[in-house]
């Protein structure tokens, strides 16, 4: 027995010396966990290239902004263009082929699931049944009498997926015809779809009719209806979930990457609306959505024809983001009239409401019977009718570009710092979290639910699109600057 338990005394002693000395260096491992979570998210956790939101931990079940099938993938952001963007972003940081291989996939599922109005809607289905619901351009025409064509911009939808393609294009050296096409088809379909004042539709099928959309400044309502009429709202010029703003990043990227001047003269037209679309006096901010004779509008039951807190600080910053990329002080100047009419319809908490009546500019809400009131104290909880204010940092942006030598302004808020040298302790600690919480397929698993499934769904622990996309960058930024 002895010996025996001398051999075992002298394992136990060297085997933590022994598992030290071996382990990999750090860069090693990061190396390693991105490609095993690649591998995992693209090569199971994928359908056809594409993904949903998010997933239960065995995949059986899954939901973007609803339930998916096991033949659904999702196009609305943190969707399929999301994931495709940031491992293309892993690529350009690392240059590993796979990661652009995967991206690639993520592409050509964007491209089967276009729409011949040359957008997407918000979800793809791969099911033969499923699909011939839908005007897919790269199928068959459908055998159902009216096939749905709607293409959105609510959601960052088809800007999202048209920033990938061309992002993507590029990384491709423009040789992939199927991603090229998408992308051209999807940029033209936009274009087409501007109105001749500058602005955006939530939703289209074709080119407006430019006759029955002049160019007007934006004006008060003589009268508006308290109660919601019921009326599709798709084809108004639409500020709501910054689908102007999300219309004009897409094609000044698409301008960089093509140096296509058309896509730029697109993009600042859509700015040159945003400055017809500024109210008047006394209430100098934007609406949610406006019609032909740019009177705001109603939307939804509880979107009102109104002047708003939210969309209004999200003009703003769109408008910052085309000076920043055209230099020209025009979209400038209607933001100091805004932040200081914004100021002054604070709340008492400091936030803003999402709607102020026009003219009077009382707070509008709604009770839990969507009910027009100017009381707050029966709010439905679905919906934001107050918002954060972002006043101060928007006000400071504005003051540095007006600062700064317009030759020397960035596209971005602010200048990217350089890459560091080396990584810090704190990329060095967020990496080594990274890779501890992959579990032995390369998924990354946290607690959650899944929200679209009901309360009796058992899912506790949950795959999730925005995890992977964070934890990528993570993996990606490190990477790169260790191989500096």
């Amino acid at each position: 027995m002895r010996p025996v338990v001398l051999l075992t005394v002298v394992c136990c002693g060297i085997a933590p010396v022994s598992v030290r000395g071996a382990e990999a260096p750090l860069p090693d491992r990061a190396a390693e966990g991105l490609r095993r979570a690649v591998k995992f998210f693209a090569g199971e956790v994928a359908v056809e290239g594409g993904y949903v939101w998010r997933y239960s931990e065995d995949l059986s079940t899954r939901e973007g902004e609803g339930r998916a099938s096991a033949t659904t993938v999702w196009v609305q952001p943190p969707g399929t263009p999301t994931v495709g963007m940031a491992l293309l972003r892993a690529y350009e940081a690392t240059g590993e082929p796979y990661l652009l291989d995967a991206a690639r996939r993520a592409g050509e599922c964007l491209a089967r699931g276009q729409l011949r109005s040359g957008g997407w809607t918000y979800r793809i289905e791969f099911d033969p049944a499923a699909r011939r619901r839908y005007a897919y351009r790269l199928d068959e025409p459908s055998d159902r009498s009216s096939p749905r064509n709607t293409s959105t911009l609510d959601d960052d939808t088809t800007q999202a997926a048209l920033r990938l393609l061309v992002r993507l294009d590029k990384a491709l050296e423009f040789r992939d015809p199927v991603i090229h096409d998408a992308a051209e088809q999807g940029l033209s379909a936009l274009l087409g779809a501007q109105y001749p004042n500058g602005a955006w539709p939530q939703r289209f099928e074709g080119p407006p009719d430019a006759e029955q959309f002049p160019v007007k400044k934006a004006d008060y309502p003589a009268d508006w209806p308290r109660t919601f009429p019921g009326k599709s709202y798709g084809h108004c010029y639409t500020l709501n979930d910054n689908a102007i703003a999300d219309a004009i990043d897409a094609l000044f990227e698409a301008g960089r990457v093509y140096e296509d001047e058309r896509y730029v003269k697109a993009a600042r037209r859509g700015g040159d609306f945003l400055l017809l679309a500024q109210m008047p006096d006394p209430q100098p901010a934007w609406a949610q959505q406006y019609d032909a004779a740019m009177h705001p509008v109603w939307a939804r039951k509880f979107e009102p024809p109104a002047v708003t807190g939210g969309e209004s600080q999200g003009a703003m910053r769109a408008l910052l983001s085309v000076y920043r990329r055209t230099g020209d002080r025009k979209y400038l100047e209607p933001i100091p009239r805004a932040i200081e009419y914004l100021r002054r319809s604070q709340l008492p908490d400091g936030r803003l409401a999402r709607f102020y009546e026009v003219r009077t500019n009382r707070p509008l809400y709604f009770t839990t019977d969507y009910e027009l009131t100017y009381q707050d104290d029966d709010l439905p909880t679905h919906y934001a009718f107050k918002v954060g204010s972002g006043l101060d940092r928007i006000q400071r942006e504005y003051e540095r570009l007006l600062a700064t030598d317009p030759a020397e302004l960035s596209p971005t808020p602010s200048s990217k710092p350089e890459r560091p040298r080396k990584p810090s302790a704190t990329s060095i600690a967020r990496v080594e979290e990274v890779l501890a919480a992959l579990d032995d397929r390369g998924g990354w698993v946290e607690e959650g639910r899944l929200k679209c499934h009901g309360s009796d769904d058992p899912t506790r622990r949950i795959i999730d699109c925005r995890t992977f996309c964070r934890h990528v960058e993570i993996l990606g930024n490190y990477l790169a600057v260790v191989s500096q």
